[in-house]
């Protein structure tokens, strides 16, 4: 076995989400380490859309123009009846976060942004091709098992911290004894990813076809990208469906088929989350199927509201700001999962009498506004979110707005820490960071929704408090 080599952090997986982890544990100081199994990212394109949220994230990892320059605004969300009549139609546009409230893109193109970051950020690296044996924590740290998949060499690693961002089946999750726990049914269903010479006549939105015999979804990606899912029934293999027949009834039939994959769509979230200084994050921690699309999005806000605790604790913090990861990022995962299986039901199932209901349901007022917002639950209450537990309407828990403001984006404005924003309201002696006039930043629209009051903003950007 090779000699031992200290690091900081090391993050295994060096996808989207293991990625803009190291990027933003880099930009505060600290020396990464990223490991993948693979020499070369996936080709292939498998996340196609973010929100404006997790572009938030992007932002703070020091990306999102970058991302932006590959990726387009998504028109918004169209609910189709099996004949193809629209249902609904929630159009999206520039959301309260500086950002469009939907963003379409091709995954290779994203992880060719953050990887170009990574090369350039000197306290981070990048080694392909390890597989991770063991994971072990002894005298303070944390021990690596590492084999070479080239040449079957075996060596140890020893850090401060490791985040499991490896994915479904994470090696990291097995081996701190960690489980997912299903909270609804796999589906299975044939994704079919195509490109076109000219650009096809559709609405440049995503299509999502409420028929419980082959509900069905398509979308405009990126570029001349498209995309086409269709679930497959009980018994049925990915080769059985007529798919030039599929694609024609969205006028893809001329497309080039780029691939077909069978994907099984989980829901389920992990039991636990950390043990130690070993942290789970992305689909490592949490499985979603894809109908309100916060797949990647879940992952990179677990990185975003981690990396700035666990950059603490390595500068001398207690420890004990870690078990805040869980008790925050799990609830918050679990109810945007739950809604995504609950919104596959309500579109997909059922049989003839189902899709009535649905028709009626789909035309009561504010349904379309709920659609078209890109906003997730607030976290719940805890040492971080001081809020009380029944105050609807209060800021506390959710993402600071980031209206323009002058001088640049409110988020870059404030700081790598902790913030205090003020439309005039007290302050309280115990909150930390700087104390900002909010009439300093130019935006109306910051004072209006301040109403007076003194917030608490996190280095996440998350409201910890607020005072009137």
């Amino acid at each position: 076995m090779g000699e031992t080599e200290p690091v900081t952090v090391v993050v295994v997986g060096a996808g989207p989400v293991g990625v803009t982890a190291a990027l933003l544990l880099a930009r505060r100081g600290v020396d990464v380490l990223v490991l993948d199994r693979h020499d070369a990212p996936y080709p292939q394109p498998r996340a196609v859309h973010l929100d404006d949220e997790s572009l938030r994230v992007l932002q703070a990892a020091g990306v999102a123009d970058a991302f932006a320059a590959v990726s387009r605004p998504m028109a918004g969300l169209r609910l189709l009846d099996a004949e193809h009549r629209v249902l609904l139609e929630a159009p999206r546009g520039r959301g309260v976060h500086g950002w469009p409230q939907g963003s379409m893109f091709s995954q290779p193109d994203l992880e060719a942004v953050l990887r170009a970051a990574l090369d350039a950020e000197p306290r981070a690296s990048l080694r392909g091709g390890v597989d991770v044996l063991h994971v072990e924590q002894r005298d303070g740290a944390v021990w690596l098992g590492l084999r070479d998949r080239g040449t079957g060499a075996v060596e140890e690693l020893v850090a401060e911290a490791v985040l499991g961002c490896d994915g479904a089946n994470s090696t990291v999750r097995r081996l701190i004894g960690g489980w997912m726990r299903d909270l609804g049914p796999a589906e299975r269903w044939l994704v079919v990813d195509l490109t076109s010479d000219v650009p096809l006549d559709v609405w440049p939105g995503v299509h999502q076809v409420c028929d419980p015999a082959r509900p069905a979804t398509f979308m405009p990606v990126a570029g001349d990208r498209y995309r086409a899912e269709f679930r497959l029934a009980p018994g049925e293999s990915a080769r059985d469906p007529d798919l030039p027949a599929l694609l024609g009834r969205f006028g893809a039939a001329g497309c080039a088929v780029v691939r077909t994959a069978e994907y099984t769509y989980r829901a389920a979230v992990a039991d636990r989350w950390r043990a130690g200084r070993v942290l789970l994050c992305g689909d490592a921690a949490h499985l979603t199927p894809p109908f309100i699309g916060q797949g990647l999005g879940l992952g990179l806000r677990d990185v975003h509201q981690l990396a700035w605790k666990l950059a603490a604790v390595l500068a001398g913090a207690d420890d004990a700001l870690l078990d805040t990861h869980q008790a925050e990022r799990a609830p918050h995962a679990t109810a945007l999962v739950r809604l995504a299986v609950l919104l596959g039901r309500l579109m997909n199932g059922g049989g003839r009498s189902a899709a009535l209901l649905r028709r009626g349901v789909l035309a009561l007022p504010g349904v379309a506004a709920f659609a078209a917002d890109s906003r997730t639950p607030p976290l719940r209450p805890g040492p971080l979110v001081r809020r009380r537990r029944f105050a609807p309407g209060s800021p506390v828990g959710a993402l600071l707005p980031q209206p323009a403001v002058a001088g640049g984006r409110l988020d870059d404005l404030l700081g790598e820490g902790w913030a205090v924003l003020t439309a005039g309201g007290r302050v309280p002696g115990d909150w930390p960071g700087p104390v900002l006039d909010a009439t300093a930043f130019g935006s109306a629209e910051l004072v209006r929704w301040l109403r007076g009051r003194s917030v608490l903003v996190r280095p996440d950007r998350v409201v910890a408090a607020v005072a009137r």
